[in-house]
Formats: structure tokens, C-alpha cells, sequence
């Protein structure tokens, strides 16, 4: 067997190229030394067809007929790029596997045929990875409104695959564990991000699609081992197909694989590739710290009188940028009224530029909440559109809680954007926008003959290059990637946006999780945590709210203006304490010393890791006097926020660090740990 070895920084793939089809069967951390890598027998590429399906049927997405067909034609290899061109001699397909470098890698499928004719593709992968062994953990999240980023730990083959070979009797299970998220919500069940860590030997796998719509994954068992499937939209699952020709190329949605030691080495390798992956503007460098009016606090029903005491407050805080929420554009009800995004002049009656000039007076950038892809039924623009900039089904318009839905692939969608966001900046100086999207579009649109799944993924690729778009016209302006909550969070969309809400989660013991595990799917720098204490609750209670919001990016609100002055220097404090931690945020990397959080978990723990130091952020949700021993190093530890430890105490002893809190309520502490070998 003929072999191929490509590296990344972090990452060493090995390749099988013989007279079967293309074969990834080996993929380890750089710095490992290199070893034979198994015979295994998962082909790269697993592709089906109308007329060209599987053998034997199953519902999984591999022993594809032509996936078996492919063979190695050419390959080209760089220092940043690989690319592996395969083809079927009997249809003319041509696949070209491509990968490009980052921390880890980013790879994707490109399909076209070589002569005349077409092919009707019903799946196509967009990266296949052979397996030694289906004995593993999986590291997999369950997400949900005011639910996210619930992860937890799967025996792969206690509870997925059963085992069923034995001497004499050696069919290979046709089981497969799949996790699939349906619609335009790419985390709307499931966040696009896993990880395999191998039970007996110390090997783990890292994955994330990226992609802002449907998506599919999937490990299942083979003969001589097993394997893990990434890809886009498919027809079993998402209704999605399309033809491809010689001119007319098919190229699949892109994902990225990381691979490590243990579950924490590859979610830091996964934290390396999503800053690869990253397209950072230099207004990213700015890390504004934002008060929003929404979260336990005006709630969509902002008006002048409402703003302006928040606005003074916020900016004697020390907040940077100031956001009102939903509802500024409406007379009445906020929600099926949208798409004109004109102010009210019942909330404002001097206009909203009043408030927005107080804004910019007190040293702060204004911005606006919007929810750009939708127009409500009641507003008087979804008349004004033509059928054709919405998405439709059988030429009827998809209508979902009191909302259409723009098609992006339409000049005439795009140029009602395009002015809507050009005009709010030019007239009130917008520089900032909070994009929400609270509406599913269902399974997608046929419009002009597509299937319903390819009608979804182009527009959703115009939702992208629409941003794109927009950040190259409004260079200083920055967008907050929300859609209820955290039910779009993908690196389709963080690779371009700045900030990602990470709930909308009210409660603060709740929200511990959610920050908690945040890191495993966001970037630090990125991950927005809502922090909104409240006025008139215990120290330990507007505490425990203010922590939640350190460890990432604080995403400021409540009723600042009803505080006294001994909360409001609590709340200076725990800014202060946050912008600290933002001079190294671009650098840490996520660890959990207890593990990944569970969502009823007493004690919770999250290390952001950095070169020399690492921020070190402790919650207890339960009431009463309690002791925990976290496996960390030997460090310096000194209170972070707030800046004394009142109540609780640590003592080190080798490699633990026992942590105990004598408060008669839940609290939390940040800490900073600082090396001492």
C-alpha cells in the first residue's frame, strides 16, 4: 500500500492510495512521531446519485456504489493546501478532496463531471475519516433556548454500536450513532462540534461543521474498524439534491478536523482552528464591552424616557458600546411588524435620534437590535416585496410565526438590506448591530426548480456573502451574531461576525453552564455572556450574575439606574476585572478541571489557560457550605473578581487544588492562577 503524509502545524494526516479508492486512515497531533498507519478500509469520499445508491442498504451514508468506484487520479500538495483529485470512470464523476492548513485542518468535497451529461448528487461528504477503533468516548452537545451547550459523554460502543462480530459469523453492524440538525437553526438541537476520545489509547478527535443551515454527522462501524462522516444537507435527511455537469461544479459545505491526546488537548486544538479560520478586521482588535437593554431589563419595550437613565448609568460603568434591543422600530407589538425598521414615534416622540445623540455624548457607540432576514405579515413591506425575495414552496410563501422569510439569492431582498442597514448608519451613526434571527425556515425553498435543500444552502451562502458584503462597505462596524439565543452558532458565521450571544438564558444559575461550556464551541473572544444583576438582591447573588459574564465577552444589562452606589462600584469592579482578562482573551485556551459541565452540576469549573497565566472561574450552585478538589498544577492564585475572597478559601497539595465555600447561598469567584514552575 502506497501511503501520502500531510502536515499542518498541529496536524498529520496519512493517506492510503492504491488500487481501491482514496483512504484517510491515520490522523495524529504533528509533534507525535510518525507510525504505520492501519490498513483500514473507509473510503475518503462517500458520494450517492440517482441511480448510483448504496450496497448493502442502510441508512447510513457509506458503502456508497460510487464512493467504492473512485479512484486516486492526481494529487497536489503545498505547504497550506492539499488537494486529492479522484474520479469514476463509469459516470465521470470527478471529486477532488481539498484540505487547507490551519491549526488543524479545513477540508471540503468539490464535484463536477468530465465529459457530457449529468448527475443528479443526492449526498455528498464533505470529509470521511477512518477509525483503528469504535471504543471511545463521544463528547457531543444538546442545545435548546435558554438550554445551550449541554454537553455530555457517550460510550460509542456500549451504547451506539453494538458489537456483533464473532468467529464464524462476521457481518459488520449496519448501526451508526448520527446527530443531525434540520432547517436554517445550524445549533437549533445540536451544536456542529464533537469530539472522540479514544479508550485505550490516548487519541481523541475533534470536529466542527461549519456551516450556517442543515448539517449531518455520523460513526458507525466497518470491517476493519470504523469511521466518522461530516457533511452538509443530504436527501435522506434535509431533502437536499443537485446536479452537477462539467461546467456546473457542486462544492460541499467546509469542515474542520483537530486532533489531540485528550478531550482538553483537542478542544485547546479546536480554540487554535477556529482563530484559524477566523477573517479578523482590524475593528476586531477593538473589545468593546456592550450594555444591551433587553436581558431582565426593558425586554423589547424601549422608549426615550426608559433609555436615557440606562444610557448615563451604563456610561459612568465604564460601558463602551450601547445597544437598544427589539422594539424601537415598533408602534405597538414588536414581533410581526418587523422589516420596514423605521423608528416609532410613539416611543420616541423627539425621535430616536435623541437618544442616540445622548449615547454618543456620554463617550459611547450607539447600536441597534435587527432581524434582517425576516419581514412580519403585518408589516406593510411584506406587500411591497415581490414574491421572488421570499422564500416560497410550490410559489407560496413560507410564513413561520407571524414572519416571512427573505430569500438572499433575490436583488430585490438584498437591495431592501442593503438600504436598511446603509440608511441607519448613515442617519443615526450606527456602529453596531445585534442580528438576531428568532424565525426557522423550515426544510428550505424549490423556487426556480431546485430541490428544497439546495434552495436553503444558497441562501444561506447569500446570507454570508451578503455580510461579507456589508463588512467591506462599514469597516468600523460591528455585528453580534444572535438567533434566539445561541441556535445559529457556527463558524460559517463567526468566521465573519464579532461577537455570538451564547443565551438568552434569565436566570444566572442557569447561565453558569451555558458560560461554563460556551468555550468548547466559541471562541473566548467571542463568546457574549449575558451579565444583569439585579438591583436589591443578596452581594452573593448580584455577584455570582456579574462572574457569569467574565470569562468571555461581558454582555452588560439590568436596571443599572436603580442601583445604589455600592452595587454600581460592584459592577465598575467586575468591568474592571473583565477588561483585564480581555488583554489576554485572544491567547487562552479552555480547560475543565471537573469536566464538561452538566446542566444540574453543583460545582462547576472553567479554566481559561494562557502562557503565563490562566483565569480560573468557580461556581457553587448549591446553598450552604461545600469542598471540592479540582486536579491543577501548582500556582500563585490570587482573587480576581471579586477582589477579596470572602467565604471562601483554597489550599494546594501537589497537583489539587481544594476549593471551599462556606456561603450560605450559590456564589462564584474568578481566580488568577499564575505559574510557580
Amino acid at each position: 500500500m502506497n501511503s501520502l503524509r500531510w502536515s499542518t502545524p498541529d496536524l498529520s494526516l496519512t493517506f492510503a492510495l492504491d488500487d481501491g479508492p482514496v483512504r484517510l486512515t491515520a490522523v495524529r497531533p504533528a509533534a507525535q512521531p510518525p507510525a504505520d498507519a492501519p490498513d483500514l478500509d473507509q473510503p475518503l469520499v462517500e458520494v450517492t446519485a440517482l441511480g448510483h445508491g448504496l450496497s448493502p442498504s442502510t441508512s447510513r451514508h457509506v458503502d456508497t456504489v460510487l464512493g467504492k468506484r473512485l479512484r486516486h487520479v492526481s494529487h497536489e500538495v503545498s505547504d497550506a493546501t492539499l488537494r486529492i483529485v479522484q474520479e469514476d470512470a463509469e459516470t465521470g464523476l470527478r471529486v477532488t478532496s481539498v484540505f487547507d492548513a490551519g491549526a488543524g485542518v479545513r477540508a471540503w468535497s468539490e464535484a463536477s463531471l468530465t465529459g457530457p451529461g449529468a448527475l443528479e448528487l443526492t449526498f455528498l461528504s464533505s470529509l470521511v475519516v477512518g477509525l483503528a477503533s469504535v471504543d471511545a468516548d463521544l463528547h457531543c452537545a444538546a442545545n435548546s433556548w435558554m438550554a445551550e451547550s449541554r454537553w455530555s459523554v457517550r460510550a460509542l460502543r456500549a451504547e451506539a454500536l453494538a458489537p456483533i462480530v464473532s468467529e464464524g459469523h462476521r457481518p459488520v453492524a449496519r448501526s451508526r450513532y448520527a446527530v443531525t440538525s434540520l432547517g436554517s437553526w445550524s445549533s437549533g438541537e445540536w451544536l456542529p462540534v464533537g469530539v472522540l476520545v479514544d479508550r485505550e489509547v490516548p487519541s481523541a478527535l475533534g470536529w466542527q461543521i461549519e456551516h450556517n443551515g442543515p448539517w449531518h454527522y455520523e460513526l458507525g462501524e466497518t470491517r476493519r474498524g470504523g469511521y466518522l462522516l461530516l457533511s452538509g444537507p443530504t436527501d435522506q435527511e434535509h431533502q437536499w439534491s443537485a446536479e452537477v455537469t462539467a461546467d456546473r461544479p457542486f462544492t460541499t459545505v467546509p469542515v474542520s478536523l483537530v486532533a489531540g491526546s485528550d478531550r482538553d488537548s483537542v478542544f485547546a486544538a479546536l480554540t487554535r482552528q477556529r482563530r484559524a479560520v477566523r477573517r479578523r478586521r482590524p475593528i476586531d482588535d477593538r473589545k468593546p464591552v456592550v450594555y444591551n437593554d433587553y436581558m431582565n431589563t426593558l425586554l423589547g419595550d424601549p422608549t426615550t424616557d426608559k433609555l436615557l437613565p440606562l444610557i448615563d448609568t451604563a456610561a459612568d460603568v465604564g460601558a463602551d458600546y450601547f445597544c437598544i434591543d427589539a422594539g424601537w422600530y415598533a408602534e405597538g407589538d414588536w414581533w410581526n411588524t418587523v422589516g420596514a425598521w423605521r423608528p416609532s414615534t410613539t416611543r420616541f416622540p423627539n425621535g430616536l435620534a435623541e437618544v442616540l445623540d445622548r449615547i454618543r455624548s456620554r463617550g459611547m457607540v450607539p447600536g441597534l437590535w435587527l432581524e434582517p432576514e425576516v419581514i412580519g405579515v403585518r408589516s406593510p413591506i411584506a406587500q411591497e416585496l415581490p414574491d421572488d425575495a421570499l422564500l416560497t414552496r410550490r410559489g407560496v410563501r413560507v410564513a413561520e410565526s407571524g414572519r416571512y422569510l427573505l430569500d438572499l439569492r433575490n436583488a430585490a431582498a438584498r437591495e431592501h438590506l442593503d438600504s436598511t442597514v446603509d440608511r441607519l448608519i448613515r442617519e443615526f451613526g450606527v456602529g453596531f448591530f445585534k442580528f438576531d434571527n428568532n424565525t426557522m425556515t423550515g426544510p428550505g425553498t424549490d423556487k426556480g426548480g431546485t430541490s428544497l435543500g439546495h434552495g436553503l444552502l444558497e441562501h444561506n451562502r447569500a446570507l454570508l456573502d451578503w455580510l461579507d458584503g456589508v463588512q467591506a462597505r462599514h469597516p468600523e462596524l460591528l455585528i453580534e451574531n444572535c438567533a434566539s439565543g445561541a441556535m445559529r452558532m457556527d463558524y460559517a458565521m463567526l468566521s465573519r461576525l464579532h461577537l455570538q450571544s451564547t443565551s438568552d438564558q434569565e436566570h444566572p444559575l442557569l447561565y453558569a453552564p451555558i458560560t461554563a461550556a460556551a468555550p468548547a464551541a466559541v471562541l473566548p473572544e467571542q463568546a457574549g455572556h449575558w451579565a444583569y444583576p439585579i438591583s436589591g438582591s443578596t452581594r452573593e447573588q448580584f455577584t455570582f450574575a456579574l462572574v457569569n459574564g467574565i470569562p468571555g465577552r461581558l454582555y452588560l444589562s439590568g436596571h443599572l439606574n436603580r442601583m445604589t452606589p455600592a452595587e454600581l462600584d460592584l459592577v465598575r469592579s467586575a468591568l474592571s476585572a473583565h477588561r483585564a482578562v480581555l488583554e489576554d482573551l485572544d491567547s487562552l485556551e479552555p480547560a475543565w478541571p471537573l469536566g464538561l459541565p452538566a446542566w444540574d452540576d453543583e460545582w462547576i469549573a472553567l479554566c481559561l489557560n494562557g502562557p503565563a497565566a490562566s483565569y480560573l472561574t468557580v461556581w457553587h450552585r448549591a446553598p450552604g457550605p461545600s469542598t471540592i478538589t479540582l486536579p491543577l498544577p501548582q500556582a500563585e492564585i490570587e482573587p480576581h473578581f471579586p477582589s477579596d475572597l470572602a467565604g471562601w478559601s483554597f489550599s494546594q497539595t501537589g497537583d489539587s487544588l481544594t476549593v471551599t465555600t462556606s456561603a450560605p447561598e450559590p456564589s462564584a469567584r474568578v481566580l488568577r492562577l499564575t505559574r510557580t514552575t
